[in-house]
């Protein structure tokens, strides 16, 4: 037990008491929350890779950032067989395309989010992936009037950030269920289709394309093969909206 007899010993005690107790209350509450406090605080919905079981539609979700040559083949075969499908465009792409991208469009498809360029999102932080989607929903509401509902993140990279990025701006982050890797070497329209028919192909899944020689190629008889199965192909919508 410590006892202080001295007056001016006691006044010196109290004031440094208080003066440590205002310091620490003061970085208790004011000092200002990063990042991962706040993510931890707020849990994020997970990405969606499927959507509901009872639908009829199997969606295909095509990522692009390339494949000019190839696209307007395959928007003849989706013309052709009656399908409506989502595109997953970067800005820069879009921003570099507009002709391009305005045929999309103009054919009825579902336009979502990849993102403004074709980055490993899930190595950015909050604020990056903020501006990676707004930049690219800025340049795609240019054409297309109406804000996306979904992002799909480049090569399916994301973190916390991502999808907190995400959702504050009001988008559902999309995966898949199904992936042709029709971008790998050796991905012929044979293999590409056993990728996906491989997999039992069901009901509310996302099948994961690029507007890739082979993937064209393989379009019309993918197309074919699922709507045997009872399956229709259609959007992200078509399977999260019945």
């Amino acid at each position: 037990m410590i006892i202080v007899t001295n007056k001016k010993t006691i006044v010196l005690f109290i004031v440094g008491v208080l003066a440590v107790l205002l310091v620490v209350s003061g970085f208790i509450f004011n000092r200002p929350l990063n990042t991962s406090e706040v993510m931890n605080n707020n849990p994020v919905a997970k990405p969606i890779d499927k959507g509901s079981v009872e639908s009829k539609y199997i969606a295909f979700a095509c990522n692009v950032d390339w494949g000019n040559e190839v696209l307007p083949d395959m928007l003849d075969t989706l013309k052709e067989k009656d399908v409506k499908i989502t595109f997953f465009v970067t800005g820069r792409w879009a921003k570099t395309f507009p002709e391009l991208f305005q045929s999309i469009i103009d054919e009825g498809h579902e336009i979502g989010s990849h993102g403004y360029q074709h980055l490993n999102y899930s190595t950015l932080d909050h604020e990056k992936n903020l501006d990676e989607i707004k930049r690219a929903e800025n340049i795609i509401m240019e054409h297309t009037k109406e804000k996306p509902k979904y992002f799909a993140p480049p090569s399916g990279a994301y973190n916390q950030h991502t999808l907190h990025a995400a959702e504050e701006l009001g988008y559902k982050t999309i995966l898949w269920s199904i992936d042709t890797i029709d971008w790998r070497k050796g991905s012929t329209k044979d293999i590409i289709m056993k990728r996906v028919m491989d997999k039992e192909p069901f009901p509310g899944g996302i099948v994961l394309m690029h507007p890739m020689p082979e993937t064209a190629k393989a379009l019309p008889n993918l197309i074919d093969a699922l709507r045997e199965k009872g399956l229709e192909i259609g959007r992200i919508t078509d399977i999260l909206e019945e």
